[in-house]
């Protein structure tokens, strides 16, 4: 196999089934860490909270400041008493809702939808196909619903009772950055999830600059390419945007030969999507993004990247490939089997220098 391949059968790997983490460390910087370093050709084992040890004061880490809507609720259809799952995924004007909708039967517009005892009743709309549905509140408020009752959106590798889950409680802590303070996202940028509040302050103190940027997540991130040839591959648009402040700390960075790291694929999307060719920077940005990073496509925003092990065939490991290289990342992926890391949302982080 040659280094650049567009086939996607060249970006698949064997997983076991029991590294699939199906719950979080125990503490946050607790998870494992695998170190690459491109230029020394090198490759360390640790622990996430000797991370700092990597960092350099004026390097700058750049966080995905999204925070995940716990967007799993349950209801049931007004006319039949039928169990209804929701995991919704955007709101509209207006009280309108986009939602993933599973039931049994087929439903129809006009019906209506009923959460709780009935005190949040939803109006279905119209299909958007692929059981994703939109639906008007009728009575009461589905987002304060959300906040009270919801249930985190867990990716479908991680394997629970959607509706009896002891870990509930637990996901509503894990599954969330300490510093995501933007509702929206549906999925959790999952390198954040190993940073406490504490170590955050210690990187800080190292003089280790912060940059926040935004990126909603939405459900495609877990959705395998489909394609044989990835070239072919469209990708699913999330909401970004990255500030002028951020721009600024990471071009000045840039500018002062000090590392620009983000901090999981989605912040990385963010930079590659502000950045812009002719004037060689990062400009703030904001918008709709459906940005697809491969090989042999270069990354030009930033000198590091932190992120978690991703699925076989999917969009992030391409994006991990586009940065470190194919080779080098599937070796390293045999590598973490080998040494029984644990892989997806809740798993351990790679350091890629």
């Amino acid at each position: 196999m040659t280094e650049i391949s567009y086939s996607i059968e060249d970006y698949d790997f064997a997983l076991p089934e029991d590294l699939i983490a199906q719950k979080p460390a125990e503490r946050r910087e607790g998870s494992r860490l695998m170190v690459l370093n491109r230029a020394e050709r090198s490759c360390q084992h640790t622990v996430f909270s000797e991370v700092l040890s990597f960092l350099h004061p004026g390097d700058v880490l750049v966080l995905n400041r999204t925070r995940v809507i716990p967007a799993r609720v349950f209801g049931t259809r007004n006319a039949t008493g039928g169990k209804v799952e929701f995991l919704i995924l955007a709101a509209e004007p207006e009280g309108i809702w986009r939602s993933l909708v599973k039931t049994r039967g087929r439903l129809r517009p006009g019906e209506a939808l009923l959460l709780g005892n009935g005190e949040v009743a939803l109006e279905v709309l119209e299909s958007q196909g692929r059981g994703a549905w939109r639906l008007r509140e009728t009575r009461g408020s589905l987002r304060a619903h959300l906040e009270s009752n919801g249930k985190m959106p867990l990716p479908p590798y991680i394997k629970r009772d959607r509706t009896a889950d002891p870990l509930a409680d637990l996901d509503r802590e894990r599954y969330q950055t300490v510093y995501g303070d933007q509702p929206g996202a549906v999925a959790a940028p999952t390198a954040g999830l190993h940073f406490s509040e504490a170590l955050l302050s210690s990187a800080k103190k190292q003089g280790v600059r912060i940059a926040r940027v935004l990126l909603h997540v939405g459900l495609g991130t877990f959705q395998p390419i489909q394609t044989e040839d990835i070239r072919e591959h469209v990708m699913h648009e999330e909401f970004f945007e990255v500030s002028e402040e951020a721009a600024r700390e990471v071009n000045a960075a840039r500018s002062r030969g000090r590392r620009v790291i983000a901090v999981g694929t989605t912040s990385l999307r963010c930079l590659e999507s502000a950045w812009s060719p002719s004037e060689k920077r990062v400009v703030p940005s904001r918008g709709m993004t459906g940005i697809f990073i491969h090989p042999p496509l270069p990354v030009r925003s930033i000198d590091g990247l932190l992120t978690n092990f991703h699925l076989p065939k999917s969009s992030l490991l391409l994006l991990v490939s586009a940065f470190a290289g194919r080779q080098r990342v599937l070796d390293s992926y045999r590598r973490a089997i080998e040494e029984r890391y644990r892989f997806f949302s809740y798993g351990d982080a790679m350091l890629i220098l």
